[in-house]
C-alpha cells in the first residue's frame, strides 16, 4: 500500500501544482505526511524543522551566495543535522516526555526548499491540502 501511496502523491501533487501553481512541499513530502496523518506530533515537527531550516537559509542568503543546487545542499544537510541533533542530544533527555522526532532525514529540507521559492504560508497550505487528499483517496481505494 505504501508504494500506491507515493503513486498517488505524485499523481495529486502533479496535479495540484498545475492547476493552482503552488507546489506541494516537493514532490514526495506530501506522501509522507499522508504515511503520518495519524502522527500530528512527527508532523507538527517535521513543519518546525522546515521553517527552523527555511529561516536559517534565509538568513544565511544575506551572507553567503546562495542560490541553486547549492542553496538545496544546504536545506538537505541542515535538515539532516537537526533530526540527527534532535534524535541523539535533546530526545533521550530524561526530563523530555515529548515525542520530538519528525519525518524522515530529509523532508523538512525538501520542504524548507520549497518554502524558500514560493513563500511558507502557500507551501504549508499546499502540502496540507495535498497531503489530505492523498490520505482521502488512500481511505477510497482500500
Amino acid at each position: 500500500m505504501i508504494v500506491e501511496l507515493f503513486i498517488i502523491g505524485l499523481i495529486i501533487g502533479f496535479l495540484f501544482y498545475e492547476f493552482t501553481g503552488y507546489s506541494p512541499g516537493g514532490v514526495i513530502a506530501p506522501a509522507y505526511l499522508a504515511l503520518f496523518i495519524n502522527q500530528p506530533s512527527k508532523i507538527a515537527m517535521t513543519i518546525a524543522i522546515s521553517l527552523l531550516v527555511y529561516a536559517i537559509i534565509k538568513y544565511l542568503s544575506s551572507w553567503l551566495i546562495l542560490y541553486g543546487r547549492r542553496k538545496f545542499l544546504i536545506a538537505l544537510l541542515l535538515s539532516f543535522f537537526f533530526k540527527l541533533f534532535i534524535a541523539t542530544l535533546i530526545q533521550p533527555m530524561p526530563i523530555i516526555n515529548l515525542d520530538l522526532q519528525s519525518i524522515g532525514y530529509i523532508i523538512p529540507g525538501l520542504i524548507a526548499h520549497e518554502m524558500g521559492k514560493q513563500k511558507p504560508l502557500p507551501t504549508l497550505f499546499s502540502l496540507g491540502i495535498v497531503a489530505l487528499l492523498i490520505f482521502q483517496v488512500s481511505i477510497i481505494i482500500r
